[in-house]
């Protein structure tokens, strides 16, 4: 079992960029099943999810509240995915242990895997959501999920949820 901390994008969200993606044809990409859809904060790969849930809950306390909104595809190496911008976004994710492997953090909602031999695969997809914006929302949680593998598929699961409830100014 792998560990996570995420933030969940409502269903109201969630559609637009289903509306967006539509339904894909057989392509050679492996497309994240939508119940998946998560922009993920800090990744902490195998460990106690209990331990975990506390250490996340002291670094979490008294974060506020973030508005957000997906923007235009972008692509790792093998992965296309939504960008995600909001004021404060960058310091919850550091606070929840984001750069904490020396990589800087990029927020984004994965909607594919593509192979990696493959480089301009995904160039059709970045064009086709290049104008993609969504509705701004406020993300008012954050959760700790942790990710099993199944029949070859993860499986995603919200182990415990943290209020953003500090008081705006």
């Amino acid at each position: 079992m792998l560990l996570f901390s995420a933030l969940l994008p409502p269903d109201g969200v969630l559609d637009e960029a289903a509306a967006a993606v539509g339904t894909p044809e057989d392509d050679g990409f492996r497309w994240s099943a939508r119940e998946n859809w998560h922009v993920t904060l800090g990744f902490y790969g195998a460990g106690d999810a209990a331990e975990r849930g506390e250490w996340l809950a002291g670094r979490l306390a008294g974060a506020e509240p973030i508005d957000l909104r997906l923007e235009k595809a972008a692509t790792f190496p093998g992965v296309l995915w939504l960008s995600v911008t909001g004021t404060g976004l960058h310091e919850l994710a550091v606070k929840a242990g984001a750069e904490s492997e020396g990589r800087p953090y990029v927020a984004h909602l994965t909607l594919a895997r593509f192979p990696r031999d493959r480089p301009d695969a995904a160039s059709a997809w970045e064009e086709r959501l290049a104008g993609f914006t969504s509705e701004t929302w406020t993300a008012t949680e954050a959760v700790l999920m942790s990710s099993d593998r199944e029949q070859g598929v993860s499986r995603y699961r919200v182990i415990r949820s943290y209020a953003l409830n500090h008081a705006r100014a």
